[in-house]
């Protein structure tokens, strides 16, 4: 009989063997871009901190003023006593930043979707989400009961003929995608996939973590819009948007925030700043994608649609070859490696952040370039 750890680190061996075994590297990092590793010095084009404000002295000054105040931790879940008096707010914000009625914060991204998409459908409704949908969606559908389908990706004809097929069967129907892919840095039809679900009488829910829109822009085709605050808000947490309905409802309902102990004071304060800083730099939230075209301009790609430039490179020891190639040189770019991506499709993921300056684009770009992988 076969103890636990002997069954897994057979596991452990297979995913080595596949070049698909993960580990953690401790890494200092000192802002938004620049990382020390190992004892060298790295600009990273890894991180999803797309405006540089987990850095920014004005968003740490006011995590730090709401820990002195509150203290560090909540205490609870929000519907006990966890409820800080900074929630309001930046649930107010975050609502008029989306521009709906109303916003719940969660925990985290992952928490938001697991809580919300089985607290709207269940095992009389189906699901139908974009093929390469984050994990956390695929999780939090299965989790539901609902019977779950995907289409091809960004593929609206595909999604409507699944919808013409399936749709009469069921009481609801949610259409789930992603407004920038994190693996790919495309972006989804959305006013497409809109006009397509009210024909079919569905709901559109969008998750948008990976997305840096204008404050208060006219964003408001889908339904339930889904999004974070640890990445381009640089601090921590989850949310969703919608109308007053759909958030009083999914304060009743959403199971991973009712039983969950509340955000700290000091992640909610972050996002109340940096929400505010965004607010007010219209030209930071615009500087990543344009640091994205110029690394796709030089390399003569395609042009970049978000912050987020793939390179695939197919097989995984290559991928992890040529990230250990670029940390040589000075970068951090993470190889994306199964089954993160399909199969053959392992990759470097590049990310843009507002911080990055040109000439660290056009080294980057010289690097690759020498290599051989364009």
């Amino acid at each position: 009989m076969l103890m636990l750890d002997d069954i897994l680190i057979q596991k452990l061996q297979i995913l080595e063997a596949k070049k698909q075994k993960r580990i953690t590297i401790p890494n200092f990092r000192y802002d938004g871009i620049h990382i020390k590793r190992d004892g060298k010095d790295l600009i990273s084009f890894s991180c999803n901190d797309y405006l540089g404000l987990s850095s920014n002295q004005q968003v740490i000054e006011a995590a730090v003023n709401a820990t002195r105040k509150y203290g560090v931790g909540a205490g609870a879940s929000r519907l006990v006593t966890g409820e800080c008096l900074l929630y309001r707010e930046l649930e107010e914000l975050l609502a008029i930043y989306n521009g709906t009625q109303a916003a719940c914060v969660f925990g985290s991204g992952y928490l938001a979707n697991i809580g919300t998409i089985p607290a709207l459908v269940g095992k009389n409704d189906l699901i139908i989400a974009d093929k390469l949908s984050h994990a956390c969606i695929i999780d939090a559908a299965k989790l539901s009961g609902a019977n779950i389908l995907r289409f091809a990706h960004n593929n609206t004809a595909h999604l409507r003929m699944l919808l013409e097929a399936n749709r009469s069967e069921y009481q609801n129907c949610l259409i789930i995608t992603e407004t920038v892919f994190s693996m790919d840095g495309d972006v989804a039809p959305l006013t497409d996939m809109a006009a397509i679900a009210k024909e079919y009488n569905a709901w559109l829910m969008t998750d948008g973590a990976h997305s840096i829109a204008e404050f208060n822009s006219n964003h408001s085709l889908p339904d339930i819009k889904m999004g974070t605050l640890s990445k381009a808000y640089g601090s921590y947490g989850g949310y969703v948007c919608g109308s007053n309905a759909l958030i009083e409802y999914l304060k009743n309902a959403a199971r991973s925030m009712i039983f969950s102990t509340a955000l700290s004071p000091a992640s909610l304060a972050a996002s109340i700043e940096a929400l505010k800083i965004m607010k007010n730099e219209p030209e930071r939230c615009n500087k990543p994608l344009e640091n994205a075209r110029l690394f796709t301009m030089i390399l003569e790609l395609p042009e970049a649609q978000s912050a987020i430039v793939p390179l695939v490179l197919g097989e995984n020891d290559k991928a992890v070859s040529a990230s250990s190639v670029l940390a040589e040189n000075g970068f951090l770019v993470a190889a994306i490696r199964p089954p993160t991506v399909p199969e053959n499709t392992a990759r470097l993921r590049f990310t843009f952040s507002a911080l990055h300056k040109n000439e660290h684009i056009e080294n980057l770009c010289s690097v690759i370039k020498k290599q051989g992988w364009i």
